[in-house]
């Protein structure tokens, strides 16, 4: 049997704040086990678990590797306007005239992702 990915580990500088801010995101819940000060703090979600590690350095360049979100219950826009609401900044708009597209936005900490289109809107248009 081949490997499974256990977490989707992203470094930074307060791991329980940042875990908040997602846990929020993904309608997840954190660690029972997990508060503020610890080194390291976890997110579990329906669609994946977060772990979130301090480390020494800040970010400084592009992630090289990224979430991207797809709304199951809201349009991409509501999903944008409640996480920019949660803390998140918009870092590019990438959506287009005809509804594709998507937003870049970063968490607390300056790490990217993306908000694509949510599952209804995807069915509109027939790209589900």
């Amino acid at each position: 049997m081949a490997s499974l990915i256990r977490h989707v580990t992203i470094d930074c500088a307060d791991p329980y704040a940042l875990a908040r801010f997602w846990a929020e995101a993904l309608d997840g819940a954190l660690g029972e086990d997990d508060n503020p000060g610890d080194p390291e703090a976890a997110v579990e979600s329906a669609g994946a678990t977060l772990l979130f590690i301090r480390v020494p350095d800040g970010k400084s360049v592009k992630n090289r590797v990224h979430l991207d979100l797809q709304p199951q219950d809201r349009s991409r826009e509501e999903e944008v306007e409640r996480l920019l609401a949660l803390g998140a900044t918009l870092l590019d708009d990438r959506r287009t005239p005809d509804g594709r597209g998507w937003a870049v936005l970063a968490d607390p900490e300056g790490n990217e992702f993306c908000v694509e289109r949510g599952h209804a809107e995807r069915i509109a248009t027939g790209d589900a």
